[in-house]
């Protein structure tokens, strides 16, 4: 599933559009984790894009008609921008046809969603309105997380996974960002000090920072807008690398909530 780097990258990528206008619009699809609004999305021919950004994981397109498109790319879901009008390909389930480029929506298992909504009243929608703090946000702080954390019998990697807490982090990066901080996944939330709930933020923003200077990491399916592969996956230093060492320990795989965790006994206390 595409990260906050991934979606970062996707978003940074996407700028090329803006104040490109939509020309007309192809729904090739008419449900993908939920129906697609094509009423809506009907509405927004000859709107022009003028801003793009990310909340969470979601991609945000606001158009001069005080409107946002909303995009979750789900487990395999991307967006792909094109020069000019190729064959449409299998799990291509909308077009944007803009001003010289097409902006296409691919999704193989149809786990993403797009949705349309008054701008200024995203903030409002449910699955938005309860995300937690941006895990790169600056009020991302060690009193917010330690208040979340302090009473939780949950597993800090599984705490780290709750996008109601941190918005953005998803399961590489969670097992990449513990390793960082030298923290067990299999600790409890409850058992973790100021100072260790200090050293896992700092990893949050260096582990995501670095992910998206290097275009995010392609497993998979993810491949940004602009057919650009991710490098951060040649930077892991325990996700999928099980019975590998490093710094004398030997990467373990354990599975935690049904997610593949890996990670350092050793290091990781």
């Amino acid at each position: 599933m595409p990260e906050l780097p991934e979606v970062e990258t996707t978003v940074n990528s996407l700028n090329i559009l803006k104040n490109k206008k939509v020309i007309n619009l192809k729904i090739l699809t008419k449900k993908l984790r939920y129906p697609v609004p094509i009423y809506k999305l009907k509405k927004i021919r000859n709107s022009k894009i003028i801003n793009l950004r990310r909340i969470g994981k979601y991609v945000i397109i606001d158009l001069n008609i005080s409107k946002s498109i909303i995009i979750h790319l789900g487990m395999s879901g991307r967006l792909k921008i094109l020069k000019k009008i190729n064959l449409i390909n299998k799990h291509d389930h909308l077009v944007f046809e803009l001003n010289n480029y097409l902006l296409i929506f691919n999704d193989p298992r149809k786990f993403g969603f797009v949705d349309i909504f008054e701008s200024d009243k995203i903030n409002h929608i449910r699955y938005i309105k309860r995300l937690g703090v941006d895990a790169l946000d600056k009020n991302l702080s060690t009193e917010y997380l330690y208040k979340k954390f302090y009473k939780s019998e949950v597993l800090v990697k599984q705490l780290l996974l709750n996008q109601y807490i941190v918005a953005g982090i998803g399961n590489i990066y969670a097992s990449e960002i513990l390793f960082d901080a030298k923290i067990s996944p299999l600790k409890k939330g409850k058992d973790l000090n100021k100072y260790q709930i200090g050293t896992i933020i700092k990893s949050i923003k260096k582990i995501l920072k670095k992910a998206i200077k290097s275009g995010g990491s392609t497993i998979n399916d993810y491949i940004s807008p602009d057919g650009t592969l991710g490098n951060f996956q040649n930077n892991f230093k325990v996700y999928s690398k099980e019975g590998e060492m490093i710094k004398g320990c030997k990467i373990k795989k354990v599975i935690l909530y049904g997610r593949s965790t890996f990670f350092c006994p050793k290091i990781q206390i």
